[in-house]
């Protein structure tokens, strides 16, 4: 008997057959291969922001490294500063799906659908770098965004998706220091800074090849840039041992991030980065960099420090009750009709001043910790609230004081007498100029709202 037919057997290199080929993943579109058949791909929009990131054509390649033929803008930053490929892909989709959104909503509909609205990009530009722009005003400093106002250059769009790219890819491998926005300013500043000098073709003046960042290799925006701002972050949270320490014992988030909203952090950090600054954790506490804007002191005083303007309210009211209710008339308008009554009454000012000191002495006494050798001028600047504020009531004082004797000296209340009271009036006109103005930027908000927009040092002095 023949028998049946065996069934096929397996061969050993059967095994070791190579696997398909591996498709690139992604998570809403397929950006890699625009040719594929994706029900997002049929829109122009998102073709035309896609074939946008993938004009490299004329930008240099960083040494060492092969150019792929599917390198994209993206990509080159990612060789160029050492950012995470997983980031990239990410960051990639985000900026095509953002850029393709804003191109459909655009009234009336660009003339190409197949190409990316320039306008669209520099909408979409500025409303991202928004709080760069208002942070490099802030801090005195020249913004690093080289842009031109001509249209249809090509140039001019692949410059103003790099910038764009670059503040997305610090942003999404920022992680934790997305919880410090000005921080993350200080970074883009100075990268987008040397991202210009390799645009523009600088050269190294030290090996005189073509400049490349001071952030290069694997991974090197994470170990150079992300690592040690975390590693300080963490090392302050420590330190609070779980939040049970006082609130100026160490720096949270806020605080961290405070640095940056002055200028010194460009000479206390520079860049590249000084890591050995005192304001990372690589040096003694006691050497540190403490809280630069505002610390919560435990105290009683709170209670009439953060309600001042309602303690001098009730203070006062009940001043002025006592002197009314002194002269002993049935009705208080009665008494307010006697020279010596009206008088008596400007001794709220005297008051007032001397809860403006009392005010002042609070500040100082829960703030003296945020001063330091670089922030004279805040100690300076509470120094000098002290001293204004003594000032006055000695004045109004005075001024009361002349009052009286005048008085006393003719028996009457004389023409002098009289005279030195609308001086007295006239020294509480000035004194309550900080009020008046305070309650015309309440009931016209928008006053208040353009002048805390500028930044004229004027401005800073005056408040």
């Amino acid at each position: 008997m023949s028998r049946g037919p065996t069934a096929p057997t397996l061969a050993r290199n059967d095994f070791h057959e190579p696997p398909p080929p591996f498709l690139d993943v992604y998570n809403i579109i397929p950006i890699h291969d625009l040719l594929s058949d994706h029900p997002s791909l049929r829109y122009p929009e998102v073709r035309a922001a896609a074939a946008a990131l993938g004009d490299v054509s004329s930008l240099s390649r960083p040494p060492f490294v092969t150019r792929d033929l599917h390198m994209d803008l993206m990509d080159w930053l990612e060789v160029l500063f050492g950012f995470q490929s997983d980031n990239v892909q990410n960051q990639r989709e985000h900026l095509v799906l953002h850029l393709a959104n804003s191109q459909m909503r655009q009234k009336p509909p660009p003339t190409i659908p197949d190409e990316l609205d320039l306008k669209v990009l520099r909408r979409f530009r500025s409303k991202l770098l928004s709080n760069y722009t208002s942070w490099c005003s802030y801090v005195g400093q020249k913004s690093q965004l080289a842009l031109s106002k001509r249209n249809n250059n090509s140039n001019e769009l692949r410059r103003e998706l790099l910038y764009v790219a670059l503040y997305l890819l610090i942003w999404g491998e920022s992680g934790d220091l997305r919880f410090m926005p000005e921080c993350i300013c200080y970074i883009y500043h100075h990268m987008a800074m040397e991202l210009n000098q390799v645009l523009d073709e600088w050269t190294d003046p030290n090996t005189g090849r073509p400049f490349l960042p001071s952030i290069y290799g694997d991974y090197a925006f994470l170990k150079s840039i992300v690592m040690p701002f975390y590693q300080t972050i963490k090392t302050e949270v420590d330190s609070g041992n779980n939040g049970t320490k006082p609130h100026s014992a160490w720096r949270n988030y806020d605080d961290v991030n405070e640095f940056f909203w002055s200028r010194r952090c460009f000479r206390k950090l520079g860049w590249p980065i000084n890591f050995g600054s005192n304001y990372f954790a690589t040096v003694a506490k006691s050497r540190r960099i403490g809280k630069t804007g505002f610390v919560q002191q435990r105290s009683f005083w709170n209670v009439f420090r953060s309600f001042d303007k309602l303690w001098v309210l009730l203070i006062l009211f009940l001043q002025a009750s006592f002197i009314v209710a002194w002269e002993g008339n049935k009705y208080p308008w009665q008494a307010l009709e006697r020279r010596d009554a009206q008088v008596k009454l400007l001794t709220c000012f005297i008051t007032w001043g001397g809860l403006r000191f009392l005010l002042s002495i609070l500040d100082a006494g829960s703030q003296y910790s945020l001063v330091s050798r670089d922030t004279m001028l805040l100690g300076l600047r509470m120094v000098s609230k002290c001293m204004v504020a003594l000032t006055w009531t000695i004045v109004f004082g005075v001024f009361y004081a002349s009052i009286w004797s005048a008085k006393n000296s003719a028996g009457f209340w004389s023409d002098d007498a009289n005279h030195r009271i609308v001086t007295f009036l006239e020294a509480v006109f000035v004194f309550v100029i900080p009020e008046l103005l305070a309650l015309v930027f309440f009931v016209v908000p928008w006053i208040r709202n353009a002048l805390e927009e500028l930044d004229w040092s004027i401005l800073y002095v005056l408040t």
